[in-house]
């Protein structure tokens, strides 16, 4: 049988207001436990929560962002469970009306190597508040409870279960992680938990319209365990079901030491919770007036800058996409183009997409901690231009930039001329160089003039190799082919 897999998100994105969602206390994380709880946050008799103002305009920049209706008014309620970290005894969240309203995210993936669109769609996202942490370590068997993290502002985003395989899941949690960093209302900080996936997951036989049943596993706090926690969980459920068994709804956790999910607690559902309106808040009223006051302030988005991208610099959609994956990736980009000019806005975008990505990646830095600036990078791709180096040689020279951690502007020009890269353009020492080629290789030359043109590259290679890399190669490849018909 064929299967079909059912995805579904629900990411909880820790707000980056200066307090929390209900009380004035800090949310600076690793204080030492327990120093920034309130009353507020402890739930002491008598004590109201006032509602962050801040935490509020955020959510309504994602909504902006992801073209969402704003509600004119929501409704906080009671969610009630028990928890050693949950002081009141429930989480203040919202239900049945949350300030966020629908909306889409588009994202790019690779997919059979080429790259791939999609778009999910929202089903909503609303404000609550963090429950503490439970700490199991180095207690001699007891359980401590910090309680700094409870009340923090969180904004949890639901996706429609409309990813139908871990790699489309990975890419929407990515692109909206950039989104929340783009629009400055998250850190994106994963290994803090600003960021965390619940992903929801179900299998369903081919062409089955009805969903089959759903387990949601909790607090992901990296892409590679999502990835790793779905095919883990698909492969569980199909063989499940295959060996006539069923599906039973539950919450697991990923275990990334034995690669696998394990049940934390049968599923709860909304009724579940005994949702009702906290009567210590009023419904959140935000007016016309408040939505365009933070429209005003919003960034440039980045569905608007790659179509910029496009008509601006003539990138094809594909590196637009690539390049607003990340609003550092988008102005390192642009202040590489600001020095370089227009004219090398391609290569630019090729270099970012090639050798600066990968360098990143075999570093683990991101483009914000890169050594090598903008400028510099503009330089190098302006040397290339005017044919000062190859683009091999490019690569050495970029690669001595990395490690030299300088910031000096030029750079490039220094390395160039400490190593003696400098391409050769003089058509005398080319000639010599072409003259010794063809002599040595007379069985290359008798195969091109027969016909096979071919041939050439293995003398152009020959020619190279001579040079030692330096060698201009337009004007050398116009040279043998002038030789060669002469």
């Amino acid at each position: 049988m064929q299967w079909e897999v059912v995805i579904g998100l629900e990411n909880h994105v820790q707000l980056t207001t200066n307090s929390k969602i209900f009380s004035g206390s800090s949310i600076q994380f690793g204080a030492e436990p327990n120093t920034q709880a309130s009353p507020v946050d402890l739930a002491l008799p008598g004590v109201l929560p006032v509602m962050n103002k801040g935490a509020v305009e955020r959510a309504i920049r994602l909504g902006l962002a992801v073209g969402a209706k704003i509600a004119p008014s929501s409704v906080f309620a009671r969610k009630n469970y028990f928890y050693p970290d949950l002081p009141k005894g429930y989480q203040i969240s919202q239900f049945a009306e949350p300030v966020v309203i629908g909306g889409q995210l588009t994202f790019g993936y690779e997919k059979d190597g080429k790259l791939e669109t999609k778009t999910v769609n929202l089903t909503r996202a609303h404000l609550e508040e963090d429950a503490g942490k439970s700490l199991h370590e180095d207690y001699a068997g007891m359980t401590g409870i910090d309680l700094n993290r409870a009340g923090t502002p969180l904004l949890e985003i639901v996706s429609e279960p409309e990813m139908r395989s871990s790699a489309e899941a990975v890419a929407y949690a990515k692109a909206l992680h950039s989104l929340v960093v783009w629009l400055g209302i998250c850190d994106g900080n994963m290994q803090e938990g600003s960021f965390r996936c619940d992903v929801n997951v179900s299998v369903r036989p081919l062409g089955q319209t009805e969903f089959g049943t759903r387990c949601e596993i909790k607090n992901l706090n990296s892409f590679r365990f999502m990835e790793e926690a779905i095919a883990y969980e698909v492969r569980r459920q199909i063989e499940l079901i295959e060996d006539g068994g069923k599906v039973q709804q539950a919450t697991r956790l990923w275990d990334p030491d034995k690669k696998e999910t394990r049940a934390m607690r049968t599923k709860e559902d909304a009724q579940d919770y005994r949702y009702f309106p906290d009567p210590d808040l009023p419904p959140l009223v935000i007016s016309p007036e408040w939505i365009e006051r933070v429209k005003a302030d919003m960034p440039e988005l980045p569905a608007a800058m790659r179509v910029r991208f496009v008509s601006d610099y003539a990138l094809p959609e594909y590196d637009s996409l690539i390049l607003t994956s990340s609003h550092e990736m988008a102005a390192y980009f642009e202040a590489v183009v600001s020095k370089a000019g227009k004219e090398n806005a391609k290569a630019a975008a090729n270099w970012l997409m090639g050798d600066v990505s990968s360098t990143l990646n075999r570093e683990g830095v991101g483009i914000a901690q890169s050594p090598v600036e903008a400028s510099q990078l503009a330089l190098l791709l302006k040397r290339i231009a005017d044919g000062t180096i190859s683009n091999k040689i490019a690569k050495e020279v970029f690669g001595a930039m990395w490690e030299a951690k300088s910031t000096d502007e030029h750079i490039a020009d220094a390395i160039i001329d400490q190593k003696g890269l400098r391409q050769i353009s003089d058509s005398g020492a080319l000639e010599k160089i072409v003259d010794d080629v063809l002599a040595a290789n007379e069985k290359s030359v008798e195969q091109y003039r027969a016909g096979k043109e071919a041939a050439i590259n293995a003398l152009i290679g020959q020619a190279m190799k001579a040079s030692k890399g330096k060698a201009n190669p337009a004007q050398l490849t116009e040279l043998l082919k002038k030789k060669l018909a002469g």
